[in-house]
């Protein structure tokens, strides 16, 4: 047991933690003010459904011997789970049971992400019954297959923090929901407008702040890893914002607010799967870089009917595929990268890490489906027309995020 390590993960746990009530924020600010409150609790509700979840068999389905594809029942009820630093399957230098609450805090932001493409318009008892199932049948096993020494770390796949596991996981469900759930009423021929970009770019700022646990707390010690991962953390997603800066001046002439706290975000998830494993000024130039395909996938899906309502899949999914390539090109010569590797390289590692973004992308997406439809055959999932055009605030909470004129009361 090390207490500086202890110490550092007590901070990292908590710091992840937070990111749930960021998101909260990041989302609610993007969304018409009738619906803020709802699209906050679909954050807010993660802490406490997936979180007991997590606690009462996720954590094991996820983190235990098991097999190559499924761990076991030795963590149920977080048997065994206790304050020494034995039992889990990777050494630790902390205690057991914190090792589980700061993977907790990566399963509860997971599922809460899926809900920015669905926001507006999904009935919130479906909602919440789906992201619980969900993080046991599929975030459970591919943190697993990743994590807990399944199948895709066998073949050698790399992923620091999470660019697989969180964020292509989430988006390829998040597609998944609004292919099932359909479009909000009036769009694409309506204005759908954030109702509050100071909170949008509150939500960014402790997403970032936050977002140091998440990714210098997965080397799970006060460690030099530990500070690269912090590094790149702070380099990756200022490179994105300065790229994204100029995308938007060369193509509108101005720079937008909402479009700075996108590429913070964007630039975070870029570098989660690589954090621990390349150098600062490659951390900076694969922010920069992770701008331009998410930049333009954000535009091209604004002229689809697709109405990913605030662009989890171009933020999410296109972040993380290009992190999750790009790590295969910058790592370290001691992981053998494409450019800083040995002699020529390991070009075969891009490929690793490309098949385990499609196993990710196939099996997040079809169980997501399959869950979806079996969900929508004892509750449904879509919110009624009356319910949506009034708000789901006051339809699914009996509350408003902002008192109107002649609602103020007494």
């Amino acid at each position: 047991m090390n207490q500086a390590d202890t110490a550092w993960m007590l901070i990292s746990t908590a710091l992840v933690l937070l990111m749930t009530p960021a998101l909260a924020f990041f989302y609610g600010g993007l969304v018409r003010s009738k619906n803020a409150l709802n699209t906050m609790m679909m954050s807010f509700i993660s802490l406490g459904f997936v979180g007991v979840a997590w606690a009462l068999v996720g954590y094991s389905l996820a983190l235990s011997p098991g097999n190559d594809y499924i761990g076991d029942a030795s963590f149920f009820f977080l048997k065994g789970v206790d304050l020494s630093e034995k039992g889990a399957i990777i050494p630790l230098t902390i205690p057991h049971a914190l090792y589980m609450a700061f993977q907790a805090t990566f399963c509860i932001i997971t599922a809460a992400l899926i809900s920015g493409a669905i926001v507006e318009r999904m009935r919130f008892s479906a909602y919440v019954v789906f992201i619980t199932i969900w993080s046991i049948v599929v975030y459970a096993p591919l943190a697993h297959w990743v994590w807990g020494g399944g199948f895709l770390a066998d073949m050698g796949a790399w992923d620091f923090a999470g660019g697989t596991v969180v964020h292509v996981n989430a988006a390829s469900a998040a597609l998944v929901a609004v292919i099932v759930l359909g479009k909000r009423q009036g769009y694409p021929s309506s204005s759908l407008l954030p109702h509050s970009v100071p909170l949008v770019l509150l939500g960014s700022g402790l997403l970032w702040f936050g977002w140091f646990g998440f990714n210098a707390g997965s080397a799970l010690a006060a460690s030099p890893i530990a500070g690269l991962a912090f590094v790149t953390t702070m380099l990756a997603p200022a490179g994105t914002l300065v790229v994204w800066t100029l995308l938007d001046w060369f193509r509108l002439g101005k720079s937008t607010a909402v479009g700075a706290a996108t590429a913070i975000v964007v630039g975070l998830v870029a570098i989660t799967p690589a954090a621990g494993f390349i150098s600062p000024m490659n951390g900076l130039i694969l922010g920069a870089i992770a701008a331009i395909p998410s930049y333009f996938a954000l535009i091209i899906r604004a002229k689809t009917s697709l109405d990913d309502s605030l662009d989890v899949v171009a933020a999410h999914g296109v972040g993380g595929t290009v992190g999750a390539l790009l790590t295969g090109v910058f790592a370290d010569k001691a992981l053998n990268g494409l450019f800083d590797g040995a002699l020529y390289g390991n070009p075969g590692q891009v490929g690793i890490q490309a098949a385990a973004v499609v196993t990710a992308i196939v099996y997040s997406g079809a169980v997501s489906f399959i869950l979806l439809k079996v969900i929508n055959l004892v509750i449904p999932i879509r919110a009624e027309a009356t319910d949506e055009s009034t708000g789901l605030d006051m339809t699914q909470h009996g509350e408003e995020a902002y008192l109107h004129e002649g609602n103020q009361g007494s």
